[in-house]
């Protein structure tokens, strides 16, 4: 199976990422227009690593988004439920420790990170509320959360003429690029049917992170939410 239904059954989804993982990184490329070098670069930013802090990436993927915590002296944790993903992280990124897991289970104990990451991911998690809660559980306290997420764009047009890249232009975009097009399909209904960024700050309070906050990227099409603990 290529394709996740919306209910996100987590086996559906962890396959969808295991069939995408070959080509995940150059399809993204082609589909952002290359932003998701600038979305990556604004994440490290938020984060503010610093020389010996101990950083979770989670829904690392291939490890692309994890990288340059490493190349500011952080160690990093990816961290994916895809096996597919971290085999071909670990492939071309062997020094960093990859890790299985579940974003609703994290295999790791409270209080353990100085920071949290999840880039494009959140949304993919079963139970949104219950990954934030994990989150929470294994970062130190006065540990930093930074969520990079496809939101809503603030201009009503510009918003009109997303809509209709998500639906119609990106599936024979993804056909001509990905190892697994189908998947695509799924993700754009994902980030069509996701909160906007004042409704993803209320989840992110339920969950008992303190003084969540947000900044809009490319026009609201993404949104970088931060929040402590």
């Amino acid at each position: 199976m290529a394709r996740a239904e919306l209910d996100k059954q987590p086996t559906d989804v962890r396959r969808m990422f295991d069939a995408v993982a070959r080509r995940y990184d150059v399809t993204n490329d082609v589909l952002s227009l290359g932003q998701d070098r600038r979305w990556r670069r604004d994440v490290i930013e938020a984060v503010d690593p610093q020389y010996g802090e101990l950083v979770l990436d989670l829904a690392a993927g291939t490890g692309t988004s994890s990288q340059p915590f490493a190349d500011r002296g952080a160690t990093v944790v990816p961290c994916d439920f895809s096996l597919g993903m971290l085999q071909v992280g670990k492939r071309a990124k062997p020094h960093l420790p990859f890790t299985a897991g579940d974003g609703t289970q994290l295999p790791f104990a409270d209080d353990t990170f100085d920071a949290v990451t999840i880039s494009f991911g959140l949304r993919n998690i079963v139970d949104p509320a219950a990954g934030l809660a994990e989150m929470l559980r294994v970062a130190k306290p006065g540990g930093r959360l930074v969520v990079c997420e496809f939101s809503h764009p603030t201009w009503a047009p510009f918003r009109t003429v997303y809509i209709e890249y998500l639906m119609k232009a990106l599936p024979p975009v993804a056909r001509a690029v990905s190892s697994s097009p189908d998947a695509y399909v799924y993700l754009a209904e994902s980030i069509r049917a996701w909160p906007d960024q004042r409704g993803l700050v209320e989840l992110i309070g339920s969950a008992g992170w303190q003084s969540p906050e947000w900044r809009d990227l490319s026009g609201g099409i993404v949104a970088l939410h931060r929040a402590t603990k």
